[in-house]
């Protein structure tokens, strides 16, 4: 399936992030709430990483050329590494300010006025982060769903700074407000972790998750029957794009015709199950010794 352009919903994700920061700071100047503040400077995030998910997601959607024959998707790699350090920044801000607060509590003022504009904030953060993750998992794109993640935690994020904000107007106990704004930091530092560890994943070409091996697995495990073995069987993913190679060792009285489609066969399988996915089979003879040796993957092909 041919991914169709991506940009659209990152475009869409700049608009809701400056809709956002502009909800927010409105909320934070009203109230002078420094967890409504810390809000804001998660939106502000969401902003950066919508921009680079634009810039990264117009580079991965290149078709492949001379100098990248595998295409441009990994791209998208950098994109949720760049903004899981763009995370790290914002919470390590809001901590620095909610801890100079702790110690110099100040009281909240038009708290109600205040609330309804985070809460608009929020809607259309849960709006845009729903369309974001249908269209990321439609077009297995982690920089959407990174996207869309990130926003999600944004409304999670409000949902808390919100509520704490109330609780500071009812009961009157001020120093809740830098609390959750410590509590935000602390969330934002761990949804960044995940994101560059996945990121590093990606460029560190590792294998298909283990449900996907398995399929592969299960296709190759099929054709035993036939006398045929595998062997050396490698898998990498890079986004949407998944690479399997592996050698496929048939009796020798077979002839090449007769390998080849059987080939075919098991590679439309692998396709059909693997949607995205690029094989690449070698062809050798049961009875020569020499076939069952893993050259390992740098080696070339004859």
């Amino acid at each position: 399936m041919e991914r169709p352009s991506l940009q659209r919903y990152a475009w869409l994700s700049i608009g809701a992030a400056i809709a956002t920061i502009i909800l927010k700071t409105t909320a934070f100047l009203l109230t002078g709430s420094v967890g409504l503040l810390s809000d804001a400077a998660e939106s502000l995030v969401n902003l950066a990483g919508a921009i680079v998910a634009l810039i990264m997601l117009t580079i991965a959607a290149r078709p492949a050329d001379e100098s990248h024959a595998h295409g441009h998707s990994k791209a998208e790699y950098f994109s949720s590494g760049i903004e899981g350090v763009l995370i790290l920044i914002a919470a390590v801000t809001i901590a620095y300010a909610a801890i100079q607060r702790l110690f110099d509590p100040q009281p909240l003022a038009d708290v109600g006025i205040g609330i309804i504009v985070a809460i608009a904030a929020s809607a259309i953060n849960f709006f845009v982060a729903r369309v974001l993750l249908k269209a990321g998992k439609k077009y297995d794109s982690i920089t959407l769903e990174a996207d869309a993640k990130h926003l999600m935690t944004d409304v999670w994020t409000s949902v808390g700074v919100i509520g704490g904000v109330a609780a500071v107007a009812i009961t009157g106990w001020v120093r809740l407000d830098p609390i959750i704004a410590l509590l935000v930091a602390a969330n934002i530092v761990w949804t960044a972790i995940g994101l560059l560890r996945r990121s590093v994943a990606g460029l560190m070409d590792a294998s298909l998750p283990v449900d996907e091996q398995a399929i592969v697995v299960k296709v190759l495990d099929g054709y035993k029957a036939q006398g045929v073995e595998y062997h050396a069987l490698r898998t990498r993913q890079a986004a949407a794009q998944r690479f399997v190679s592996f050698h496929f060792l048939v009796p020798g009285s077979w002839t090449v015709q007769h390998g080849h489609a059987v080939l075919e066969e098991i590679e439309n399988e692998i396709c059909r199950a693997l949607p995205g996915a690029t094989v690449t089979a070698h062809l050798e003879p049961l009875e020569d010794p020499g076939s069952f040796e893993d050259k390992g993957p740098n080696h070339a092909h004859h």
